[in-house]
């Protein structure tokens, strides 16, 4: 995202107040990648708040951004930042700039099967495969046999993220399957053993990590990695409102990264920003 934009949103530091009960409902909606984190933490605070709901529901990155463009969410989850259309848009809306609050750090994984050898490959090598211009593994250190590649669809953050910055912008290759969330795609590589496919670090469990390549190291999407930035695709989870947080929304964000919140993001697998 360009600073220019991002300096016309409106940012909240990590410090916050004591929480207080708080009545009404808050909708989050967006992200795949971010559900099972925001789930969790709606359970945590409805139990401090039991007067309080917090719905949380998926769809994609663009479909929680697309919901707060025309007023039916609260807040947007997104696992990429906004675009330059839709902020326009919200800002349109509401007569004021978007809030961006990045709330928990990522690291975009590359899946392969746990019978696979292939251990770490370059974005360069994955720019190949979901081009379509690697179709064997034996090209990329592997056995001899076809990759299968799992992709998302294009109203997926996690997607988006991908095509900007593993493919160049370029469009994947019609042979990438597309699957409807993270875990339909771990779901599908644990059962092929010539698949690949991608996500958050959080869903990587029955399957296996690859590494990802960068000069003469190799980097795994591990805290340390991520959170210095080490880590070739790591990336930030971003709540986006419409206005300034006040009333129950800003009391839900406020715990969200709150101590309590933070360490609910390390329980769930992705990394807290602080």
């Amino acid at each position: 995202m360009k600073k220019t934009l991002l300096s016309s949103f409106v940012a909240f530091g990590l410090a916050v107040l004591p929480l207080t009960a708080q009545a009404g409902t808050v909708t989050v909606k967006g992200s795949d990648t971010m559900v099972i984190l925001a789930q969790r933490w709606a359970e945590a605070f409805m139990k401090k708040n039991p007067a309080t709901k917090i719905q949380v529901t998926g769809g994609g990155s663009g479909t929680g951004l697309a919901a707060l463009q025309n007023g039916t969410t609260d807040i947007a989850m997104s696992s990429r930042e906004i675009k330059e259309a839709e902020s326009a848009k919200i800002s349109a809306r509401n007569k004021t700039a978007p809030t961006a609050l990045s709330v928990a750090k990522d690291g975009v994984t590359f899946y392969v099967n746990d019978t696979n050898k292939v251990d770490a490959l370059s974005t360069e090598q994955l720019k190949a495969i979901y081009l379509g211009d690697t179709t064997n593994w034996k090209d990329v250190g592997g056995q001899d046999a076809p990759i299968v590649p799992y992709s998302r669809e294009n109203s997926s953050g996690t997607y988006v993220f991908v095509k900007d910055h593993v493919l160049g912008g370029e469009d994947f290759a019609p042979e990438a399957q597309t699957l409807p969330g993270t875990a339909a795609v771990v779901n599908a590589v644990a059962k092929e053993k010539n698949g690949i496919g991608y996500g958050g670090a959080a869903y990587g469990k029955g399957i296996k990590e690859l590494k990802v390549k960068k000069g003469n190291e190799t980097f795994a999407p591990s805290a340390e990695n991520v959170k210095s930035g080490k880590y070739p695709l790591s990336r930030d989870l971003f709540f986006y409102l419409g206005k300034a947080p006040a009333g129950e929304v800003k009391a839900f964000i406020d715990f969200a990264l709150s101590a309590e919140g933070q360490a609910i993001v390390t329980q769930v697998g992705y990394f807290p920003v602080k």
